[in-house]
This record gives C-alpha cells, structure tokens and sequence, in this order.
C-alpha cells in the first residue's frame, strides 16, 4: 500500500472539555486509509505560563501550518473567546474551517455555522471526506 499523505489539522477545542477532542482523536486515528498531523495542542500539553498575547500567538503558529481548522460545534464554542479567536485567525489566514457537530447535537452555534465552510455530523466518514474536499 503506498503511503498516505497526511493533512495537516488544526482541532479548535476548550480544555475544560477535553472529552470531546479526545473522541475526535480516536475518530480521526480509527479511521482508514487517512492520515493527519495534529497541529493542536492537548491538555496534557498545555502552556501553563504564558499571558494572553502569548498564547494568541502561540495559537497562530499552530494554525499557520495546517491545512484545514475542525471545529467540535459544542454550544460551549458560543462562550469562548479562544475558539472565537482561532475562528478569526482561521479566516484571517484564509484556512477552511470544518464545523463538526457534536454526536447527538441538533443546535450549532451562530459562530460556527457562519465560519464553517463545511457543516457535518460527527461520522468518521462524512469527517474524513469533508477534510479531503476541503484541503
């Protein structure tokens, strides 16, 4: 089998909800024939000293490389800055977004159903493909 070309992603998502990242993880790692690198940056892994311009920065690095920005559409995202502000710095680097819906979830926040170039439900197959159409 010849090697895959990963994407680069960049997976928005609120520490304090770490559940939700985790499970597009596995998703995106289950999934066959498709290979990614994850530009985001777990909990465990976290910056624990910067201020906030710092990590404003930091976030843009992380952003900068990757090919497309996945948006867990948690209607969390409606009552966080930082997801606003990788929404923003996404659409500042011309980056497609991703809107991924929350297993389950009906409601998409405002934000992310405005910023999405693409909205999906949380299947590995409707993920992946919309990932391919949208690098």
């Amino acid at each position: 089998m010849p090697t895959l070309n990963p994407y680069r992603l960049f997976i928005s998502h609120a520490w304090k909800y770490g559940e939700r990242y985790e499970s597009m993880i596995k998703l995106l790692d289950n999934a066959n024939n498709f290979a990614y690198i994850n530009y985001s940056i777990p909990e465990d892994k976290k910056f624990d000293r910067m201020n906030k311009e710092q990590l404003k920065e930091e976030l843009r690095q992380q952003i900068r490389p990757a090919q497309v920005v996945v948006i867990i559409a948690g209607m969390y995202v409606a009552h966080s800055d930082w997801i606003q502000f990788e929404i923003n710095v996404a659409s500042a680097l011309d980056k497609p977004i991703l809107g991924v819906r929350q297993r389950g979830g009906q409601r998409v926040p405002d934000a992310v159903r405005s910023a999405a170039d693409e909205l999906v439900n949380w299947n590995t197959g409707s993920i992946v493909q919309a990932i391919r159409r949208l690098r």
